[in-house]
């Protein structure tokens, strides 16, 4: 399990740098002008704060995996990581209207590649709490 949570570990900090390019990517600039100052804001500060937990969840894999899979306090950080992962996965297929990538090759793969990563991440945390 050690290798495994080195490797989400890996993944988690790739994702989290991924967050940089949201605004230009998803067009921001334009596709936020007509909100509210506040909400606009908040748009940024919860995705850097999403960055920065995810980031921090990839430090944490790779710097403390022997404790997360030996330790009591590990195995508990290990359930919560299950599931926040595990929410993380369902809302993937319940919260995400499938009509952002249904039809879509590019969003479709995306959508496979995203929820693959989630189950990957769910099932780690899960063998090494149980």
């Amino acid at each position: 399990m050690v290798l495994h949570l080195k490797i989400v570990g890996v993944l988690l900090i790739v994702l989290s740098l991924v967050h940089v390019i949201f605004p230009k990517r998803f067009d921001w600039k334009n596709e936020l002008k007509n909100l509210q100052l506040l909400n606009r804001q908040l748009m940024y500060v919860h995705t850097f704060f999403v960055a920065l937990v995810v980031f921090l969840m990839g430090v944490l894999c790779l710097t403390s995996a022997q404790d997360l899979v030996e330790t009591d306090l590990g195995r508990t950080v290990a359930f919560g990581l299950w599931v926040f992962w595990t929410f993380r996965l369902i809302f993937q297929f319940f919260v995400y209207s499938s009509d952002l990538w249904r039809g879509k090759r590019f969003e479709t793969a995306v959508h496979v590649v995203f929820a693959l990563l989630w189950v990957y991440f769910s099932m780690v945390f899960l063998g090494v709490w149980w």
